[in-house]
């Protein structure tokens, strides 16, 4: 992995591998009803068998806190990813207001990839309720979903164009990808 573990970096630390999908038609952020909900989670899943069918992964979790204090509290992601253990924190000082410095506890597990297994981590995703990203043992795989789509790293640029060729529909129409 080039540098931290820090998701919404992935899309420009390996800019010649991503790829983004957005998870609903139309480039629509947020579902509204169940309908919805099962397009998403369709679309999550869909590009993650296709990263991790047979395959382990690992499931990486992030809470945060504001420096200094950097104390780990009570959340959601504790209560649906209870069986991550802590593998990293990483603390984010770049902006000039200390108010706005924070530290990122990961919590990770290693699990066999199903399809729909995880389903309740990734219907909150969709809600910007909790962040996560699901990678492969050696990190050449990447699935970043997040509150209107997921970023994906491939191990390379021929493998990603191959993914990106079998979901065009899914893609944005920003020049950029985004």
């Amino acid at each position: 992995m080039a540098g931290p573990p820090e998701a919404h970096q992935f899309k420009h630390a390996y800019a010649d591998r991503w790829v983004r999908f957005h998870s609903l038609p139309e480039s629509k952020r947020y579902p509204e009803d169940e309908t919805e909900y099962a397009i998403v989670l369709d679309r999550y899943n869909t590009i993650l068998d296709e990263l991790f069918a047979g395959d382990d992964v690992y499931v990486v979790t992030t809470d945060w806190s504001p420096l200094p204090w950097g104390r780990r509290r009570p959340t959601l992601r504790r209560r649906l990813h209870s069986e991550g253990v802590l593998w990293t924190t990483v603390d984010d000082t770049e902006d000039t207001d200390p108010h706005f410095h924070t530290r990122s506890f990961h919590y990770a597990d290693r699990r066999p990839w199903r399809r729909g297994c995880l389903d309740r981590l990734l219907r909150e995703v969709a809600d910007d309720g909790i962040a996560l990203f699901v990678t492969d043992a050696g990190l050449q795989r990447i699935h970043h979903p997040y509150d209107g789509g997921a970023d994906v790293i491939l191990a390379d640029p021929a493998e990603r164009d191959r993914l990106r060729e079998r979901h065009v529909p899914w893609l944005s129409a920003h020049p950029g990808g985004f």
